[in-house]
């Protein structure tokens, strides 16, 4: 080979080297994401069930076998409209029976009112005019045994005489008080005429227990009995719905209650109507947590009407707006570093300053499950590292991804309560 091909050899080897060199010293490409203002929105998205305002279970308060069965399921009825019958026959003739007791006490006290006076009067009236009578023969003979007339005998039958017809005064004027409006007979018999009243209210009353109405406006939600099935008081047969607003009751894990708050807006989307959303808004928030689901039932009313699809009990999906920001400086969740808790929530963060990387204690406020609101130490347009980074001070070269904006973020809680991403939320 000849010393000039040898020559070019040589040189084409040191500047292989030199790229070599030059590349290998290069400061390394990182992907970074510019900082700038967005909107920032944490939702939380849980599982509902639609329900009205009031269930109630309607069912007999007397024994007996069912007759008819007028209501359907899915019937609309109105306050009082038939629900159901049972037979009747025998309590329709213990209120005949009832009815006719009544009568026959009524007919009694009206005749010791009327006739049943004016005998007892008769009877006193004559009571006093045998006694006087008997007074004058006793006071005849009295005379008649002075003179001599006659025996001593005479005067004491007509001492008995008088005895005997004293007593039966006495005994008529007391069948008179008696029958006084106040006095023992009248009120005996006033008294069987309200006994007769109360067991022909009860009969009534019992009989107008074997047919079931509805207790208000209300929509048939469960039918429990059929025609000749023997039923006794308390068992539910009937299950109703009242009329009234729908509601929308879902159970959300107790570690987001301190982002749920009365008067929220949601978004609901009905699974079997996944194109159909509808707005609805916190209504309550229940006192109690569910010790054994580590759950808090929430309560959402619609502000405008029902959509005609809802069905009591349809599963649904509810997305509650629990924060907003229309303007924040936005970073990734995977930006921070050395995150931590507490009222004054701090992280570190690694950027891109002159070249070098710099690392920048920032105060976070907003967080999402995705995003974090920075409150302080960065500003807008700075290039912060994502990633593993070199230490500070190292000089790279930057590669930019998304800017952060528009962000949107859920948080999800199922309805066993104990699958929500709580981590996520950086507890």
């Amino acid at each position: 080979m000849s010393p000039k091909r040898l020559a070019v050899y040589f040189l084409l080897l040191v500047a292989l080297a030199v790229v070599v060199i030059w590349w290998s010293s290069r400061p390394p490409v990182l992907p970074t994401v510019t900082v700038q203002s967005a909107p920032l929105v944490r939702t939380v998205l849980f599982s509902a069930r639609v329900a009205t305002l009031s269930r109630v279970e309607v069912g007999s308060t007397v024994t007996g076998r069912v007759l008819k069965v007028v209501a359907q399921e899915g019937q609309r009825v109105k306050a009082g409209d038939v629900l159901l019958r049972l037979e009747s026959q025998e309590l329709r003739a213990a209120l005949e029976q009832a009815v006719a007791n009544h009568k026959q006490a009524v007919a009694r006290l009206d005749g010791l009112r009327s006739t049943g006076r004016s005998n007892v009067q008769a009877v006193v009236a004559q009571a006093e005019s045998v006694l006087l009578a008997a007074q004058a023969d006793l006071q005849r003979q009295k005379e008649l045994v002075a003179q001599g007339f006659v025996s001593p005998a005479r005067l004491d039958e007509a001492t008995r005489a008088v005895a005997v017809a004293d007593a039966q005064l006495k005994s008529a004027r007391a069948s008179r008080a008696a029958n006084a409006e106040q006095g023992t007979e009248l009120v005996q018999a006033q008294a069987q005429v309200d006994a007769a009243q109360a067991a022909l209210q009860t009969a009534q009353a019992k009989l107008a227990q074997t047919v079931l109405t509805a207790p208000a406006d209300a929509q048939v939600l469960v039918r429990a009995v059929e025609p000749g099935r023997i039923v006794q008081p308390g068992a539910a047969l009937l299950t109703l719905a009242l009329s009234g607003p729908l509601q929308l009751v879902a159970q959300v894990d107790e570690r987001y209650l301190d982002q749920l708050q009365v008067g929220q807006p949601a978004v609901v989307v009905a699974d079997a109507f996944a194109t159909e959303s509808f707005a609805a808004r916190v209504l309550s928030i229940a006192p109690l947590v569910n010790a054994q689901r580590g759950a808090v039932e929430v309560k959402f009313s619609l502000p405008e009407a029902a959509p005609a699809f809802l069905r009591e009990d349809m599963s649904l999906s509810v997305e509650v707006e629990t924060a907003r920001r229309e303007r924040a400086l936005v970073l990734p969740v995977t930006a921070l570093r050395q995150e931590s808790a507490g009222a004054q929530r701090q992280a570190q963060v690694r950027l891109v300053r002159g070249g070098r990387v710099a690392e920048q204690t920032v105060q976070l406020g907003l967080r999402t499950l995705e995003s974090v609101e920075v409150l302080t130490g960065l500003s807008a347009g700075d290039q912060v590292l994502l990633g593993p980074t070199p230490e500070p001070g190292r000089r790279v070269r930057t590669q930019s991804g998304p800017v952060a904006s528009n962000v949107k973020s859920s948080i999800t809680s199922k309805d066993s309560a104990g699958s929500a991403m709580g981590s996520a939320m950086g507890r």
